[in-house]
């Protein structure tokens, strides 16, 4: 199976019906392909971007008439060059040279620098140039965009073999003009397909993955838990970071030392971000990634970019995978049919993503509230459209005005009183139902202590006497889960667990604690109610 191919047919055929995402990422991925084949018949920057978006337009409204989804690639290209014939028909010549495009964005490094970079591309663009058709352009999609080679077959309709023959034709006679001992490094290094890039995202395992090859550049995973503790709108101020990090230390057992000096290496990286030509952004869905990348855009957008590009890759489910957790459940080949298929963001999306960080970081959870409510047609439109639903899972975390449970706590209490016996078994009946929160082991370990470990208990774990710590005894998570008679009364609603229990708890910017809250959130309405005290 050649890679992407499924991938590229779902986005075929669910953009026959009308669905614009998926028509939105079949023309990002394939921008590259499309690019290099306009540009080589128009030798103009400016009428390549034209034609490729007057392309995007007649495939679209097109793309119903294309009966096998497999032959895409081709069909796109006939399009592409076909505008190509229609634009030089017109005779639009407006003459910018690629390197001249190419140094529109560039830094500003030393004099010397700047004078021999520009030598070698110089060199390189003229090398290029003087290459035949039939080597050239495989020559750009390879090392200039990173295609795959089934990728490139399949849209300039030659075979593999031939392929081949042509990029080795085309190193060989680069190799004679250039003196350059790695071609492949000076591409990567000339142009956008291997720019220096930062790739920032939330989970190691995506990480060590995305550093075997699947990206270019540098990856940095962004180690933190924004969906527990207390959050700040300036979550680096000392004592803010004292008094996150304590509480951490408390509820999660992070040590606290531990977790400021991780706060402050990955900071360190973040702030040298000048010196990477593009950074993007790898998160998902659910909350735990949404508050990260919210606070990630409120950060930048106190920034001076200059040169350096900002874009997103922000998805919600992934096709063949029925229920999708996020980035960590796919296969490093999964992972890969997603490289380059990221957006670029702007201001707009800065100043969204700051103001759900602020709302977050608010001790006044309607503020939240009304920003999802007053902005939920933007937030869908926009780059950041898992957004609303992930918020509002945040805020039916809360109290709940029948019974006092929040959502992580009414659902657990239901699926033991449902027949789930232990901890193991509760933790993915629960993360799946609240796919949306994110929630981990480690959280979800917090939850349930907070049920059991209480001197009205609503739960008890067999042979979990006193307050045995969830993360340090292994057996806590195999012995058996037991709903107690004021649990059932809670769950039905005939007491309330925050008047019995009391609560000690952060929810984002807001603490609730004692036997009175503020704030109770409305399943029924799906709305937020503040309480009479």
């Amino acid at each position: 199976m050649k890679r992407g191919s499924k991938v590229m047919r779902q986005w075929v055929e669910e953009a026959q019906q009308e669905n614009w995402e998926a028509f939105g990422q079949l023309m990002r991925h394939f921008r590259g392909m499309a690019y290099a084949v306009a540009y080589d018949m128009l030798k103009d920057v400016h009428l390549t971007e034209d034609v490729v978006q007057e392309a995007y337009i007649e495939a679209y409204l097109n793309l119903g008439k294309l009966q096998e989804p497999a032959a895409f690639p081709g069909w796109f290209k006939t399009i592409v060059v076909r505008q190509c014939q229609r634009s030089l028909r017109r005779k639009r010549h407006i003459l910018l040279p690629l390197d001249d495009a190419l140094h529109i964005s560039e830094k500003s490094p030393g004099v010397a620098e700047i004078a021999e970079r520009r030598e070698g591309e110089q060199l390189l663009q003229r090398t290029v140039a003087a290459l035949s058709a039939k080597l050239r352009v495989p020559m750009q999609l390879f090392y200039y965009y990173g295609y795959s080679l089934q990728e490139i077959s399949d849209y300039l309709g030659i075979p593999v073999s031939a392929l081949k023959k042509r990029l080795y034709d085309g190193r060989r006679k680069l190799k004679g003009a250039l003196p350059v001992a790695d071609l492949a490094s000076m591409f990567n290094y000339l142009y956008e397909g291997g720019r220096n890039m930062l790739h920032i995202v939330n989970g190691d395992s995506v990480g060590e993955m995305l550093k075997q090859g699947i990206v270019q550049g540098e990856v940095l995973v962004w180690r933190e838990i924004y969906s527990a503790g207390p959050i700040f709108v300036n979550p680096a101020g000392s004592s803010e970071r004292i008094q996150r990090a304590g509480v951490l230390e408390k509820t999660l057992g992070i040590p606290s030392t531990e977790y400021i000096a991780g706060c402050e290496a990955q900071e360190a990286k973040i702030r040298d971000f000048k010196r990477y030509d593009e950074v993007v952004l790898w998160f998902e869905h659910d909350l735990f990634d949404q508050s990260m990348l919210a606070y990630l855009l409120h950060w930048f957008k106190g920034q001076k970019l200059g040169s350096t590009k900002l874009s997103l890759l922000c998805i919600g489910e992934f096709p063949g995978i029925e229920l999708f957790h996020g980035l960590g459940q796919l296969t490093p080949a999964q992972l890969g049919t997603l490289s380059g298929t990221w957006q670029g963001i702007g201001r707009k999306e800065m100043e969204l993503g700051s103001d759900l960080w602020r709302a977050y970081a608010s001790t006044d959870p309607g503020t939240m509230a009304d920003l999802l409510e007053e902005r939920r047609g933007e937030l869908s439109a926009s780059a950041l459209p898992f957004a609303y639903e992930a918020f509002k899972a945040h805020l039916s975390r809360l109290p709940s005005v029948h019974n006092g449970l929040g959502i992580v706590e009414e659902t657990t209490l239901q699926a033991v009183r449902h027949g789930a016996l232990t901890p193991m078994e509760l933790f993915p009946l629960v993360s799946d139902k609240l796919h949306r929160l994110g929630m981990g082991d480690l959280d979800f370990g917090r939850y349930l202590h907070t049920l059991v470990y209480n001197r009205q208990p609503l739960l008890t774990i067999e042979g979990a006497e006193g307050n045995t710590d969830f993360r340090q005894i292994a057996e806590f998570w195999g012995r058996r889960v037991a709903i107690t008679e004021l649990g059932e009364r809670i769950l039905d609603g005939l007491a309330d667990r925050v008047e019995v229990q009391g609560l000690d708890e952060w929810y984002g910017g807001l603490h609730l604690e004692g036997h009175t809250v503020p704030w109770r959130w409305d399943s029924s309405s799906g709305s937020l109610v503040r309480s009479e005290l």
